[in-house]
């Protein structure tokens, strides 16, 4: 009998051994669901990237198993970056020229080189849209000397573009009343009567400005198919766009220029998350497109073109993949 007991108490504890161990495997204590918490930096909720963004955490709570992520109104571009380098967030949609210059310490980033960003996915085009009114009579890059002019958010990406553009056409600060406004800032003061012309950088239409031409005849003042080459030469990440007849309730295409929107992670993103967030997005185009008019342009095949940094291995992988 002795023995029996004896033996019954080491089958006992062989048992529980063996729960311990499955329990440790199956996540009995719900470590297979464990909470992947995943912020993504947007722009100001004006602007294209808050609802695109917003899209996005969606498609990543739905397809991702145990994902928890959350997208957040932001600076946009530059402050995106930081945010990355400081780690409060693990994803930014972010203008690829602010990618550029993060990356070699350039522009608003000089002496300030920021180390371990890693690209996702190049998104689409985002526009550069110089508007006024058609009251204000200005119809020239040319014709904003002595005007004030709302130039983005100062050191932002959008200021370094309208910078860049006033520049081809011999324009300086110097030559203009400059305010530092973002542009739903600079949507807002230009439909007051506060400033002459505003620049912003978006994918179009933008809610801004759509609010300002459904009360106003709006005007979006061209850069010239001769001075975006001229651009271009100099600062390779732009690219010609035209923005067509019938947006904003202009008459006649536009052409002007534009950068591209991309998805920004940094070197903690590992390749397995690289991957299944890449292949979430890319697998979910609908639902991130009807967030936005602008992501429709979104496209597995131009996801890498015009990427200025190492890509995250996750990633690349899901991009190479028949």
């Amino acid at each position: 009998m002795k023995k029996f007991f004896s033996k019954l108490t080491l089958l006992g504890a062989l048992m529980a051994m063996l729960v311990s161990v499955v329990a440790g495997c199956g996540g009995g204590d719900g470590q297979s669901a464990e909470k992947k918490f995943l912020n993504i930096a947007t722009g100001g909720t004006a602007g294209t990237y808050y609802p695109i963004g917003g899209a996005m955490a969606e498609v990543l709570n739905k397809d991702i198993p145990g994902m928890n992520a959350s997208a957040q109104s932001t600076g946009a571009s530059v402050a995106n970056i930081n945010m990355l380098k400081e780690g409060s967030v693990d994803l930014a949609i972010v203008q690829n020229d602010i990618t550029y210059y993060a990356t070699n310490g350039t522009e608003m980033f000089k002496d300030n080189k920021i180390e371990g960003l890693q690209g996702i996915a190049i998104l689409y085009p985002e526009t550069c849209q110089a508007v006024t009114l058609e009251s204000t009579g200005i119809k020239s890059i040319a014709d904003l000397k002595g005007k004030r002019v709302a130039v983005g958010a100062m050191g932002s990406g959008v200021e370094a573009n309208a910078r860049q553009i006033m520049e081809a056409y011999g324009v300086t600060y110097n030559d203009i009343t400059v305010q530092y406004l973002s542009f739903a800032e600079g949507a807002s003061a230009l439909k007051d009567g506060n400033v002459d012309a505003a620049f912003l950088t978006a994918g179009y239409p933008t809610a801004a400005v759509q609010d300002i031409a459904s009360q106003n005849k709006v005007v979006i003042l061209p850069v010239e198919v001769a001075k975006a080459d001229a651009m271009i030469a100099k600062y390779p990440f732009y690219t010609k766009t035209v923005i067509p007849a019938g947006t904003y309730g202009i008459a006649a295409d536009v052409p002007t220029v534009s950068v591209m929107a991309m998805l920004v992670a940094t070197n903690k993103m590992n390749a397995d998350t690289g991957y299944a967030v890449t292949k979430a997005i890319f697998s979910n185009l609908d639902r991130i497109q009807a967030a936005h008019s602008a992501a429709k342009a979104i496209t597995k095949e131009s996801a890498t073109n015009g990427m200025p940094i190492e890509m995250n291995a996750g990633a690349d992988k899901f991009f190479k993949e028949k």
